[in-house]
C-alpha cells in the first residue's frame, strides 16, 4: 500500500499548540460575551441596587451634618469637639462639650431645685515649698563640692546626694507632678 502527500507544508507559519491557544481565546471570549448577555437579562427588569457614595461638604452646597470634628484646644493640642446640632448658637455657645457659656470651663451646679454653683480653688503651694526646698539642697550640695576640694571621698559622697537630689527634683519639678497633688479646697 503506497500513501501519497499532497501539497506543500511550510513549517514557518503558526503551529498546532498556537492555533490551538487561538481557539481556546475565541472560546472564551464568546463565553464572557454569553455571562454579560445572561447578566443584562437578570437586571433588566430591576433597578441598580443603591450604594454608599462620599459626597463632600464643598461639593454638596450643604452645611456637613457631622457631630464631630477636628479642632485645637487653648494649648494648641488636637482634640476633637462635638457640635451638637440641637444647641442653639444664639446662647453663646460654641458647641464644645463641657464649656460653658463664657467659655472657660463647665459649670458645676447642683440638681434642678435651684442650689448654687459650687466654686472650688486649687492650691499648689505645698508642692511649690517642695521644690523650692529641693533646689536650696542642691544649691548647699553644689556648694560643699567646691569647697571639698581636695577630699576625693568626701567630693564622691556629696556627688552621689547631688545626683539624689537632681533626680528628685526632674521628677517634681514638672507640671503633671503640680497636678496630681495639688490640694482642691471647696470655697
Amino acid at each position: 500500500m503506497a500513501m501519497q502527500i499532497h501539497g506543500n507544508y511550510d513549517h514557518s507559519g503558526t503551529g498546532y499548540a498556537e492555533r490551538v491557544k487561538e481557539k481556546q481565546a475565541d472560546q472564551r471570549a464568546e463565553k464572557a460575551k454569553e455571562a454579560e448577555k445572561a447578566a443584562e437579562e437578570k437586571n433588566a427588569g430591576k433597578l441598580s441596587e443603591p450604594r454608599d457614595e462620599y459626597i463632600s461638604s464643598e461639593k454638596s452646597g450643604q452645611k456637613p451634618t457631622g457631630l464631630y470634628r477636628v479642632g485645637q484646644d487653648e494649648k494648641g493640642n488636637r482634640k476633637v469637639f462635638f457640635d451638637d446640632p440641637k444647641a442653639g448658637r444664639a446662647d453663646g455657645k460654641d458647641g464644645r462639650l463641657g464649656k460653658g457659656a463664657d467659655g472657660k470651663g463647665p459649670k458645676v451646679s447642683g440638681d434642678s431645685q435651684g442650689e448654687p454653683e459650687e466654686k472650688c480653688v486649687a492650691n499648689t503651694d505645698k508642692v511649690d515649698r517642695e521644690i523650692k526646698k529641693l533646689k536650696e539642697k542642691k544649691q548647699q550640695l553644689e556648694q560643699q563640692i567646691q569647697a571639698a576640694s581636695g577630699d576625693e571621698k568626701k567630693i564622691r559622697e556629696l556627688e552621689k546626694k547631688l545626683a539624689q537630689v537632681e533626680n528628685e527634683l526632674s521628677q517634681k519639678d514638672n507640671d503633671t507632678y503640680r497636678r496630681q497633688n495639688t490640694s482642691v479646697i471647696g470655697v
